[in-house]
């Protein structure tokens, strides 16, 4: 037995020999290879990349001009640097011992300004290009491939100005692409997921270049005042539309059923509450529905693609109306975007407060954390089921992403409630959810339910709990019935 781990262990060596002298070769082939472009290109490039500094500017013209998943992958990738230059630094290179390179056989031209003195093995360069590269490319693929061609491209450089051998550069390279996939499976991604789904159903409405027949609701005040620009806007616009102003001695129900006794068009201004009302008012009244972004976050008006004034006249102009879902609860309040018990709207707010600053991964964690360490929990039973939760979430439609993080709509007529609630009433079910969620396992969790179905219903055992609707709250409810209207809302919208 002695004699063969002897053995195995001198063909190891041998190996590794053979190895150390092809890369000893290859770096000299390339150091010693006369070319003008190499001389021309290498030095700077190697430059550009100390101290990170090339991967910085670009994550600043990523996070700058880029779509939200390239600033995503700017986030992460700057992260993800941050963590391998730290562990290459002051862990790797410690660990393996290997001199550098003689650099006396590489052109003068071509030399860096100055040699490194740290261990050889591995190159901290490569390993940062690559952690870089690959982050970005978890969230952005397309920006990522071609980080990753200049991250090869450092590479290649920091062979040819002498300071690395070949195999420095590969193992770095793993290094820091290793340490990205890592973060990748604590920290998820945001892989955009698209759904099977029906084409929109458009319904014929005639075009309104002046806005004839549009009677609109607003308060001037909503909004910080964004009201009164758009009601600026809209007279601009549409000058024969009818503006209804609001004021705090107004029933806003009263007036917008009185609207839409003479309207054609019921148009509405405000936030997601508001335009929750005017919805209910529309579907009664058979009238399309066209909404005004006019509140603080205007994520009806934002998923229907009205985010702006302008997008909303070009669509009454050119008779642009599509249907999309409602949600009818206890068969007299419409809600629109979302509902929820326990504290779910707080766990929103701090997320929203901090996720610009952070990236929204983390900042679900740390809202989570913060929610779950403050919250009531509230027993609900529902089929054959009796938990308590902290957590509650119900929306209009589908939302993505899985798991207790849902963003975005990219459809709002498939017939369907989403789902989620988070069970607290077990033992250890704060260290447990947090735990799934930083390794990005929650969606596996026995802790997390996640259901799409047409009709919810639920009991608050314990009595009445409060449930918040489209971002407002205030309704009591010890039993709540929810059901999707489907493709009950005609409502303008930029599609083609």
């Amino acid at each position: 037995m002695d004699l063969r781990l002897r053995r195995r262990g001198q063909g190891l060596r041998q190996i590794g020999r053979g190895l150390g002298s092809l890369d000893r070769e290859v770096f000299e082939a390339v150091a010693e290879s006369p070319s003008p472009l190499l001389d021309a290109t290498m030095p700077r490039l190697t430059q550009a990349a100390d101290h990170s500094k090339l991967w910085f500017a670009i994550a600043a013209v990523l996070l700058a001009v880029g779509k939200p998943r390239t600033r995503r992958g700017a986030t992460r990738g700057v992260m993800t640097l941050a963590v391998t230059s730290l562990v290459t630094n002051q862990g790797a290179k410690r660990i393996w011992k290997r001199a550098r390179p003689n650099y006396i056989v590489v052109p003068l031209a071509r030399r860096g300004r100055r040699f490194p003195t740290s261990n050889s093995l591995p190159s901290g360069h490569s390993a940062s290009a690559a952690a870089f590269a690959v982050g970005v490319g978890l969230e952005s693929p397309a920006a990522g491939l071609g980080l990753a061609l200049l991250a090869g491209l450092v590479g290649m450089s920091r062979v040819a100005t002498g300071a690395h051998y070949p195999g420095d550069v590969l193992a770095g390279f793993g290094l820091g692409a290793a340490i990205a996939v890592v973060g990748g499976r604590v920290v998820p991604p945001v892989i955009p997921t698209k759904l099977p789904a029906a084409k929109p159903l458009r319904v014929d409405t005639p075009p309104r270049p002046d806005g004839a027949g549009v009677v609109l609701v607003i308060n001037p005040s909503s909004g910080s005042g964004t009201g009164a620009r758009v009601i600026d806007q809209v007279r601009e616009a549409l000058p024969h539309a009818e503006i209804v102003e609001l004021d705090e001695a107004d029933d806003l129900l009263s007036v917008l059923r009185d609207a839409a006794g003479r309207a054609e068009v019921l148009a509405v201004g405000g936030g997601d509450g508001t335009v929750a009302s005017a919805a209910g008012v529309a579907v009664a009244a058979g009238l399309p529905l066209a909404v005004f972004p006019g509140g603080t976050f205007n994520h009806f008006a934002r998923d229907i693609g009205c985010d702006s004034v302008d997008k909303t006249v070009d669509a009454i102009k050119r008779g642009r109306v599509y249907c999309v879902d409602l949600v009818c609860l206890n068969d007299d309040h419409m809600v629109i975007n979302t509902a929820s018990i326990g504290a779910y709207p707080t766990f929103v707010a701090k997320r929203e407060k901090l996720e610009h600053k952070i990236g929204k991964p983390l900042a679900s964690l740390y809202a989570m954390f913060h929610t779950l360490r403050r919250a009531e929990p509230v027993r609900i039973r529902y089929d054959n089921e009796t938990l308590q939760t902290s957590l509650f979430f119900l929306g209009n439609s589908t939302y993505l992403p899985s798991g207790f993080a849902p963003s975005q709509r990219h459809q709002m007529d498939d017939g369907l409630l989403d789902i989620r609630i988070l069970e607290a009433g077990k033992r250890f079910s704060r260290v447990r959810i947090l735990t799934a969620l930083m390794l990005g396992r929650l969606e596996r969790s026995p802790l997390y339910h996640e259901m799409r179905v047409p009709e919810f219903r639920f009991t608050a055992v314990d009595g009445p709990t409060v449930l918040a609707c489209d971002g407002e709250v205030g309704i009591e409810v010890t039993e709540a019935s929810f059901t999707a209207q489907y493709r009950a809302l005609p409502v303008f919208r930029p599609l083609d």
